[in-house]
């Protein structure tokens, strides 16, 4: 009986330490979210737009391949909606993206519907792919 509650000693000891530095984490986390909401504060005060600046930051935490296939997947969603139609991009025809990896690249041409799937399909091959 006394090991019992030895054992249960120590690991309440050592479960406590744990919770503690969780909640220590969280309360830093919390001021640095603070911190970062004042910036935004102090970067909308000065006339830039908060919506864009967050879009920047999250896009500086990407690869710049990574990027570039967001941009271009975002192109061929914008045309298969319409949304470039008064745009020297939306006047073509046809739909072209080209994705590139390291050495490989596969460009889909056509139906921007099409491409679209194509694309969507290609990019979760390649995640796929990465993964194993």
């Amino acid at each position: 009986m006394a090991d019992a509650a030895g054992y249960g000693r120590i690991e309440g000891d050592r479960l406590r330490g744990l919770v503690e530095r969780i909640e220590r984490l969280d309360e830093e986390r919390a001021a640095l979210a603070g911190d970062i909401k004042d910036i935004y504060a102090e970067a909308k005060s000065a006339g830039f737009d908060v919506k864009v600046l967050r879009r920047l930051v999250a896009l500086r935490r990407l690869d710049a391949a990574e990027v570039e296939e967001q941009e271009a997947l975002l192109d061929v969603y914008r045309r298969a909606l319409g949304m470039l139609a008064e745009t020297p991009l939306g006047e073509a025809p046809i739909a072209s993206v080209t994705l590139s990896s390291g050495s490989k690249s596969v460009t889909l041409t056509g139906d921007p519907a099409k491409v679209m799937k194509k694309t969507a399909a290609k990019l979760r091959e390649r995640a796929g792919a990465e993964a194993h």
